[in-house]
């Protein structure tokens, strides 16, 4: 029996000895299937082909990327906070060297994934330290490939899993689009990492979509919820899903206002 990846979103499956006939997560609306066709590959044969890199993003942050790229080339983030590191967001290959490494950085007390593009092999992680939560919001449930007891699903718009760390459910691209508020990041300036919900764009702006690779925006009317909700939340810096598309280091409530506002109005223009 395989435990087998879509190759195109790093999304794991049940062990099974053929790979599944599709990738849910690739055929819905927000992801896409390859022209070449559905592939599927294994962690080991990840291992084989790739690595990971650790690099220090901010003060309490660090990312940690596969090279070359994989699948949608998102990064995690590990989320360093007095009371026990978090992951942030997941990607596919944790192999020897990475667990070695998080191991050495304070291990995990938890992990917390914005959307279902980036559950990939969440089960994987959790069981490599100790088998801690994951923590996923409840309207998204459906789109959990690898069932698991670490599991945990969260409902309503907030929920703080650590001091001063609360995930702040969003929606727009996903129904349970979340993103993490460290309050007490950096001597209390506050940060958000946003996954892709709030896209951080070169721009040093963020923008919106319900799909990306198919170019499908949100409403305004979901957009505008999407900042009422964060509205309650300090946070001077916006940290995305990727690396070298921009950064938000300063002034990130106010930018993502802004961007708000520039949205709206565009979304809005006849």
């Amino acid at each position: 029996m395989t435990l087998f990846i879509c190759s195109t979103c790093g999304t794991q499956y049940p062990p099974s000895k053929a790979p599944p006939a599709s990738c849910p997560i690739c055929t819905d609306e927000r992801q896409y299937v390859p022209a070449s066709g559905q592939s599927w590959t294994t962690l080991e044969r990840l291992k084989s082909a790739h690595s990971n890199k650790f690099r220090r993003l901010a003060a309490g942050l660090t990312t940690i990327e596969t090279t070359p790229a994989f699948a949608i080339a998102q990064r995690a983030i590990l989320v360093q906070t007095p009371a026990g590191n978090v992951l942030w967001d997941c990607i596919a290959l944790i192999d020897e060297a990475t667990i070695d490494l998080v191991k050495g950085m304070g291990s995990l007390t938890a992990i917390a994934i914005s959307h279902p593009h980036y559950y990939t092999t969440m089960v994987e992680w959790s069981r490599a330290f100790g088998g801690v939560p994951i923590h996923l919001h409840a309207a998204d449930r459906e789109w959990v490939m690898r069932a698991d007891s670490a599991v945990q699903f969260w409902d309503g718009d907030t929920m703080l899993i650590a001091p001063g760390v609360t995930l702040v459910r969003l929606g727009g691209h996903f129904a349970g689009g979340t993103v993490l508020h460290w309050a007490d990041w950096n001597d209390g300036r506050g940060v958000v990492l946003s996954g892709d919900v709030l896209q951080v764009v070169p721009s040093g702006h963020v923008s919106f979509m319900w799909s990306y690779p198919n170019l499908i925006p949100l409403s305004a009317a979901k957009v505008q919820r999407i900042a009422e909700r964060l509205e309650p939340f300090a946070f001077d810096a916006v940290y995305g899903a990727f690396s070298g598309r921009g950064q938000i280091d300063t002034k990130g409530k106010e930018i993502v206002a802004a961007s708000v506002a520039r949205y709206v109005a565009r979304i809005r223009e006849t």
